[in-house]
Parts: structure tokens; sequence; C-alpha cells
């Protein structure tokens, strides 16, 4: 980004400098390629689980208005970094106002603790089903699961609303290289050259009570899920319950195991000098494999969705067929 049209007197802007994957040299942009098949792979498989789910007229229990939710997140995470992964490995320019950088960054925790939260409720959901199947539909009717779905917007707004003007209050000196080909919230402190500890302390906050709280309710959700299974009498049934539970977990798994990780590394990696690759590979694999394998695991394992899923393509296969 250039600053020659600045006139003097006017306030230079800040630039923070996006960072690609060192040691690939024209590489780059070749490196874009498989990223957008990725991207593409997730905006086609999470925008045809939502179709499925709106054309299925079976497709209306809480489990699939959960599973519509977590195809939006989806959706929504990618779409927060294409930009920057764009710019920064297809066009070479990794330049970045301070306003768009942090723009950026509450989108993307936003759409995080957003998703989070969704898994959380999918736990409820897969717990209420085990553990009591009569009053399943009773207890999460569609005007509870908009009430949920409203909260969970809510409460990742307000809580990451604060965090562009805090981040705005601090200066930064000198060149301004952030560790990613995205601006997060722990990277761009470390580029800080005023007193950060209020906004770590805010961020740390913000992580504790919204991916770790949830992390161990959702632990918590399958401990009481694993106790219900248990106490059913045959091993078949068991494991038909359990069975219906694989996707979730999948899910979960996917979406906490790099998350964790990397903020992990990002508080306490400087003092065991982490290799900046361990940051981009945990990076990558959290915004990028959930949202392309979510669709993926949930059409494999869903009978309901698979079947509907196939059944699009099918008529699509035969309407091209008829037009030719």
């Amino acid at each position: 980004m250039s600053l020659s049209n600045w006139t003097e007197g006017e306030e230079t802007p800040q630039i923070f400098i996006l960072r690609d994957i060192p040691g690939l040299g024209s590489a780059h942009s070749w490196l874009m390629l498989p990223l957008g098949a990725m991207y593409l792979v997730s905006f086609v498989g999470n925008s045809t689980i939502l179709a499925a789910i709106r054309a299925g007229q079976g497709l209306c229990a809480p489990m699939y208005l959960f599973l519509a939710m977590l195809a939006l997140a989806d959706l929504a995470l990618s779409a927060s970094t294409l930009p920057s992964m764009l710019s920064v490995f297809l066009l070479r320019s990794g330049a970045v106002r301070a306003e768009a950088c942090f723009a950026q960054l509450f989108f993307i925790h936003t759409f995080s603790v957003t998703e989070s939260a969704i898994l959380l409720a999918m736990a409820f959901d897969r717990f209420v089903a085990i553990w009591n199947p009569l009053r399943y539909a009773s207890v999460l009717t569609s005007s509870t699961i908009a009430k949920m779905g409203l909260a969970i917007v809510l409460r990742a707004v307000i809580l990451h609303l604060p965090l562009p003007f805090m981040l705005r209050r601090l200066k930064y000196c000198g060149v301004k290289v952030l560790s990613h080909s995205y601006c997060v919230h722990p990277d761009v402190l470390k580029v800080a050259c005023s007193d950060t500890r209020p906004n770590s302390a805010y961020g740390l906050f913000v992580l504790l009570s919204t991916l770790g709280l949830d992390s161990i309710l959702i632990l918590l959700s399958y401990g009481l899920i694993l106790r219900t299974v248990l106490s059913i009498a045959t091993w078949r049934e068991r494991l038909k319950a359990l069975n219906t539970c694989v996707s979730h977990l999948c899910a979960v798994l996917l979406f906490y195991t790099p998350l964790l990780s990397l903020s992990m590394i990002h508080r306490f990696g400087k003092k065991r000098k982490a290799s900046p690759q361990v940051y981009l590979l945990l990076s990558y694999l959290h915004f990028l494999l959930p949202p392309v394998l979510n669709p993926v695991i949930y059409s494999v394992k869903t009978k309901e969705i698979r079947r509907r899923v196939l059944g699009m393509l099918c008529r699509k296969g035969s309407g091209a067929r008829l037009r030719l």
C-alpha cells in the first residue's frame, strides 16, 4: 500500500504487514491454487448442506437446524480470512491498514466464538436426544433454537466489539510485521510498543469465557452422554446411541485442537521460541480444515443429509442430460 497520496500535515495511517509462508520464493502464487480449491470446496460444501436442509421436508429436527447454523458459521469464517489470503498469496501484497486489520480480527474472532457456541449447542442437542428421546422435540422447539441462536450471536458480538477500539488506543512502532496472512488479536498485540496488559487481560478473559468455557461444557455434556449410554441395556443400543455423536465429535476435534494449540503458542511461544511454521500450520488447520471437512463428515455420517445431497445431485445431472 502506497502512502504517496497522503499530504504533509495529515496523520500517516498505521500499516500492518501480513506474512506469507517463508522460504517458498516464487511458489506463493501456485500455493493459492490448493488454498483456493479448499475455499471453493468449503463454500460449495456448506452451501449444499444449507440447500439440502432447506429443501428437505423431513430435515426440520433440531439437529439439522443446528447443522445449518454450523454451515453458516463455517461460511462466514472462511469469508473472513479469504480476502487477506488472496492479497498475500495471489497479489503478493501484504500491507493492510490498521482499520481493515482490526475489522478483520473482529469478524474472525466473532465467528470463531460463534462456531464454538454452536458446537456446544449441538452437544446439548445430542445429550437431550440420548437422555430423553421422548421429550427431545418438546425441549428443543423451533422457538428455543431461535433464542439460542440469537444468544450465541449476541455473546460473540458483545464480547468482541471492544477489541478494535482497545487496539486503536495502542501505539505501534517500527515495521509492524504480523505472523499470519490475516489479523488476529494476540498477533497484533505483539507489534505494539505501548502497555498491552489491559488488552491482553481482556483477550484472555474473552478466550476463557467463550472457547475455554464452551470446551469444558462440551466435555461435561459428553460425560453425561457416556453415563446415559452405559445405563442402556444392550451393546447394540449403546453403539447406536454413540454413533449419532460421531459427526459432532469429529467437528469438535477439528475445531478445538488447532485453535487451542494456536492460542497457547501465541501466549507462551515466545519463551519457548516456537517455530513460525508451527503458527502457520495450526492457523491453516483451524481456518481451512473445519469448513472443508464438516460438510463431508455430516454428509457421510448422516443418512438423511447424504440422501438429500445425492438426490439433489441426481436431479441436477438428469436436468443437464435432458437439456443436452
